[in-house]
C-alpha cells in the first residue's frame, strides 16, 4: 500500500512532485476542483497534507491593494485556508504543512513554524515564505539567488 499525500491548492503539483518521485501516492486537488467543496477524506489513511492556498489576498507584496480589494477578498482567501485546515482535522495525517509568502496570514494563523527562501533549498530565487503545520523541517541546502549568481559571474 502506497502512502497517500494530499496536495491541496496544488497548482502544477511541483511541491508534491518529490513525494511522487519517491513512490508516494499523490492526489492533487486544484482548479477547477475547489478544496472548499471537498466532502470526503479518502478511505485509506492520509500520510501527509501539503497545502498552498493562493497568496493573492495575503502576500505583503500586494499590501497596497488590500483596501481596494476589501474584506470580501480577504474572507474568500481565509475560506480556502479554513478548508485546508478542515482537511487536516478530518484526515488526521501524520504530518501537514501549509505555505504562504510573508504577509498577513500570520495575523490569522499565528506565527509560522518557520520561514524560508526557495534558495535555501536549491531554487535560485528569494521569496520569503512561512510554513505552518506539524512537520519536521528539512535541512537547508543553500543556493545563491539567480541575480547574485549573475553578479558573481560578472566579476
Amino acid at each position: 500500500m502506497n502512502r497517500l499525500i494530499l496536495d491541496l491548492c496544488a497548482g502544477t503539483g511541483s511541491w508534491s512532485e518529490p513525494y511522487r518521485a519517491a513512490g508516494y501516492e499523490v492526489r492533487l486537488v486544484t482548479l477547477p476542483e475547489d478544496v472548499r467543496l471537498l466532502r470526503w477524506c479518502p478511505d485509506e489513511p492520509v500520510h501527509g497534507i501539503l497545502a498552498a492556498p493562493p497568496c493573492t489576498h495575503f502576500a505583503a507584496s500586494g499590501a497596497r491593494w488590500y483596501a481596494e480589494k476589501g474584506a470580501a477578498a480577504l474572507l474568500d482567501g481565509l475560506s480556502v485556508v479554513d478548508a485546508c485546515l478542515r482537511m487536516v482535522m478530518v484526515c488526521k495525517p501524520k504530518w501537514w504543512a501549509l505555505e504562504n509568502p510573508v504577509g498577513r496570514l500570520k495575523d490569522y494563523l499565528g506565527p509560522p513554524v518557520m520561514y524560508f527562501d526557495p534558495c535555501d533549498y536549491g531554487d535560485p530565487y528569494t521569496k520569503k515564505t512561512g510554513l505552518w503545520g506539524d512537520f519536521t523541517p528539512l535541512w537547508a541546502n543553500q543556493t545563491y539567488p539567480t541575480d547574485l549568481q549573475r553578479a558573481i559571474s560578472l566579476q
